[in-house]
């Protein structure tokens, strides 16, 4: 089994079209069939299921995936790693996000990343905590900023950045407004909520603190975006519980106090692999939010 169609394999699985994954490697869509069948009589089982329109993974392909890109990540890395004792940062940037994540400023972090790192491309992605945390897990990114959603393992670590309480969004005219009391989940077991995707942070930890309280909400509004949540809840079409700074991003809205949440809190995370798995592109990003670098 060589590396190269370890790479190929990743790249079909991802793109799920041998045309596409060819265009992206650079080389001939016949030499890439090549490459996939000489792998897959090697393992002695098909690693894709073929149609005119896309390529699917078999069983074994699937099985096969997890650990190949993180064999092409890993070698990614030692090549980048290489590069960087030379004293030059090369190679890819692949880093995840949440939207509006509490205490990065993203844009901010990247674009001081690429004045200092030139020769680095850079490639962002926005997806829920769960997610990110199987991509960084995988070797498809090399950090992620996310909600806290499961605890280290051999193949993730995490890195505490901030932590927020949560508070409760609503209209102006919304009655909770005008009551302007702290308020329980009890308190809020009738209300509509509009809420983001449960893979989202914020979601997350909303929907264990009402479970720790015993009280079961109906999410009828739900989202994928900031901007989408926060103009629902403008329209009074229901209210959001959401970490605390969320309050500065729409200032004609109320924002009253939650409590008896339980050791509910936002708690913002960088994602990481093992320290001998990070690249340098990584360790560089890290030490510049790190210093507050800009």
């Amino acid at each position: 089994m060589e590396l190269r169609q370890l790479q190929h394999f990743v790249a079909v699985a991802e793109d799920q079209h041998f045309t596409r994954a060819a265009e992206r490697l650079l080389v001939s869509q016949s030499g890439l069939s090549a490459s996939i069948r000489a792998l897959e009589r090697e393992l002695q089982t098909p690693l894709f299921v073929r149609t005119t329109r896309r390529v699917t993974l078999t069983e074994a392909g699937r099985a096969l995936l997890t650990e190949a890109q993180r064999i092409v990540a890993q070698v990614r890395a030692a090549h980048e790693a290489v590069a960087a004792v030379q004293g030059v940062l090369r190679g890819t940037l692949a880093l995840g996000t949440e939207q509006c994540i509490a205490g990065v400023p993203v844009a901010a972090l990247l674009a001081a990343f690429r004045r200092r790192h030139p020769d680095v491309e850079i490639r962002l992605r926005q997806a829920g905590s769960g997610e990110l945390a199987e991509e960084v897990a995988a070797g498809r990114l090399d950090l992620a900023f996310a909600y806290r959603t499961q605890a280290d393992t051999d193949r993730l670590r995490s890195a505490s950045l901030t932590s927020e309480p949560m508070t409760v969004l609503c209209h102006p005219d919304h009655r909770l407004a005008a009551d302007g009391a702290v308020l329980t989940p009890t308190d809020l077991a009738d209300e509509v909520f509009v809420d983001f995707h449960p893979d989202w942070g914020p979601r997350r930890v909303t929907d264990t603190a009402f479970a720790a309280a015993g009280v079961r909400r109906t999410v009828a509004l739900e989202v994928n975006d900031v901007h989408g949540l926060l103009d629902l809840i403008d329209e009074n079409l229901g209210i959001a519980v959401v970490p605390r700074h969320f309050r500065h991003k729409r200032a004609s809205l109320a924002s009253l106090p939650l409590k008896e949440t339980g050791e509910a809190a936002y708690e913002t995370i960088a994602l990481l692999p093992p320290p001998q798995a990070t690249s340098p592109a990584a360790r560089a990003l890290m030490a510049l939010l790190e210093t507050g670098s800009g």
